[in-house]
């Protein structure tokens, strides 16, 4: 399979700096994954939910020692520190955005993508220097979707899907062992009931790309919706029900046919059938 060029620099991606005493007491108490396990130099994947367990943001939490670093979706970078500035009070935290200072790159001296290591190695760098690197990360979203993963709300749907809908906790990205946070109880209850019933996928697209919400039908029966995707490949947001993996579904003018990535079990697309 093809891997993500070695060096590339993210311009979709910010970055949000938080630090102060209770900096990583204060995510903890926020997100998905377990951030008081994040040993300097290294880097977690976790989201920022509802309390109904709804997505809102995915981010790479980076422990650069005195200060956490969020690894972003540029566009959204402001909405997520005012998110956070609400979940503020007294902690004793400075939350703000360092993307005109810093920047993300894929550098072979980087720290490997939790979420999946064919995703390349990632670096938080100074500006300066990461903009002598190529700037063109179609190769890497491109890697991407071949591997099926989601990202951003090009592909995750703001307040409407559940995280584990989006497989984060196949893709490193919930910790079920750490303590209570925003949207942790709708997540752990259907987690160990098995109840997911509609996932992220990824698809390949015969036709012309179809726009993102685009519907997926079959006979004229909605199945899921299209999210972001590039060329052939893209990723859908489908019901589990009867769907077929390798069987192609209508899209507009376009067919779509689902995958099952190899990080997922195939027990995952059957619903009441996870471990």
């Amino acid at each position: 399979m093809t891997s993500t060029p070695p060096y590339t620099r993210l311009p979709s991606r910010g970055v949000i700096e938080i630090a102060g005493d209770d900096r990583r007491s204060f995510l903890q108490g926020l997100v998905t994954n377990d951030v008081m396990a994040l040993t300097p130099g290294s880097a977690l994947y976790a989201a920022l939910l509802t309390p109904q367990g709804k997505y809102l943001f995915d981010f790479l939490v980076v422990n650069d020692g005195e200060r956490l670093l969020l690894d972003v979706e540029a566009a959204r970078r402001e909405e997520l520190i005012r998110r956070l500035m609400l979940y503020k009070l007294r902690a004793k935290v400075t939350i703000a955005d360092r993307t005109a200072e810093l920047a993300v790159a894929i550098t072979p001296d980087g720290i490997e993508d939790p979420r999946h290591p064919m995703l390349g190695r990632r670096a938080i760098l100074p500006l300066s220097e990461a903009e002598r690197l190529p700037a063109d990360e179609s190769a890497y979203q491109a890697q991407r979707l071949r591997l099926g993963i989601p990202e951003g709300s090009s592909d995750f749907i703001v307040d409407k899907l559940l995280i584990l809908e989006g497989n984060l906790d196949y893709l490193n990205g919930v910790s079920f062992q750490k303590g209570c946070y925003v949207g942790q109880e709708l997540t752990a209850r259907m987690k160990h009931r098995g109840k997911v019933r509609k996932r992220l996928l990824p698809v390949r697209v015969a036709g012309e790309l179809p726009p993102s919400g685009a519907p997926i039908t079959e006979g004229g029966k909605e199945i899921g919706e299209m999210r972001g995707g590039l060329g052939a490949r893209a990723i859908a947001y489908l019901r589990l029900d009867d769907l077929e993996v390798g069987k192609s579904y209508r899209c507009g003018a376009a067919q779509v046919t689902p995958e099952r990535p190899a990080w997922l079990p195939d027990a995952a697309l059957r619903p009441g059938k996870e471990d």
